[in-house]
């Protein structure tokens, strides 16, 4: 089952993907159900009233009617992976080639994004004012169903609503201020902050259940810059695979029904080859069994503020 979220006669709404458009469900059924995340905290009862939906004759909204939101608008909880595939940390020279995989493999490297960053497929994306040079990741991103505290990696699975695509954009100019003597770890933090603008976390276009996808460890992602060839690999090339990344941080806190984890980037990222995002520029994530979620990189702002900081 395809889940989402969209605006429809201004307002947001949920509904079930068909290939005939789109069924509405606060209108499709009396149960109470306004949003995706409710789904998710009713569970087993509410996909019980809703998998008939799709086999029925109720009515669809054209795809045209509607503007898709991110599936989880505001999730309770961003997570992301940095360098959870071997080849971006070779290519970004995060990691030294000749530490063996055992090494490679000591624990994930996960930071949290506010829900802000959040935007649904078909977005203008906004040029931050603090940096000049924007960069693209393509990334799977899971969907929490159930609340998940210590779980272990073969209890994961029970606690994955479904799965979504990812874009994880990045400002890696980051500057704000001139001139500035660098610390030790300024470099980290401009990084970290640099993943936090508005808008710079597209999801979408929906949420497919996790019955739909029994293996999420077999996908094909493939990212485009203008119908580009930008990213291209499997998830098989993941160096925590998704249960061991749910597993891992259901031990830090606890998850809950709506958080959202981003999986990591493959290889192919701008900042590898100096060649970031411009103005205007379409930006495509394809993951196979999901779908394509489409956005477009805003203007360049007329000022920049560096120097904001005194």
């Amino acid at each position: 089952m395809k889940l989402a979220t969209y605006l429809y006669q201004h307002t947001t709404s949920c509904g079930i993907v068909t290939d005939d458009g789109i069924i509405n469900i606060p209108t499709a059924t009396d149960y109470a159900l306004h949003s995706v995340k409710e789904i998710l905290i009713k569970g087993k009862s509410a996909f019980e009233r809703l998998k008939s939906l799709p086999d029925s004759d109720v009515p669809r909204l054209d795809f045209d009617q509607i503007r898709l939101c991110a599936p989880i608008p505001r999730p309770g909880k961003l997570l992301a992976l940095a360098g959870n595939y071997a080849r971006h940390l070779e290519e970004t020279r995060w990691q030294d080639k000749s530490l063996d995989r055992q090494a490679q493999c000591t624990n994930p490297w996960p930071f949290l994004m506010p829900s802000t960053a959040a935007v649904g497929c078909g977005a203008t994306i906004p040029w931050p004012g603090y940096s000049d040079e924007i960069d693209h990741e393509i990334e799977l991103a899971v969907v929490i169903g159930k609340p998940a505290y210590a779980v272990s990696p073969q209890q994961a699975p029970g606690c994955i609503a479904g799965y979504t695509i990812a874009n994880d954009l990045s400002a890696r100019s980051v500057s704000f201020r001139q001139g500035r003597t660098d610390r030790p770890r300024d470099a980290f933090f401009d990084w970290l902050m640099g993943k936090w603008a508005d808008a710079f976390l597209p999801l979408g276009p929906w949420l497919v259940t996790a019955d739909e996808i029994p293996d999420p460890h077999n996908l094909d992602l493939t990212l485009t810059v203008n119908g580009q060839v930008r990213q291209q690999a499997n998830t098989d090339q993941m160096t925590f695979d998704v249960y061991r990344i749910v597993s891992f941080l259901s031990h830090l806190m606890t998850l809950e029904p709506g958080d959202v984890i981003c999986t990591g980037t493959p290889h192919g990222v701008g900042l590898a080859e100096n060649r970031f995002l411009r103005p205007g520029d379409v930006i495509d994530c394809t993951i196979a069994n999901i779908g394509t979620l489409s956005n477009t990189l805003g203007p360049k702002p007329d000022t920049f503020y560096r120097a904001f900081i005194q």
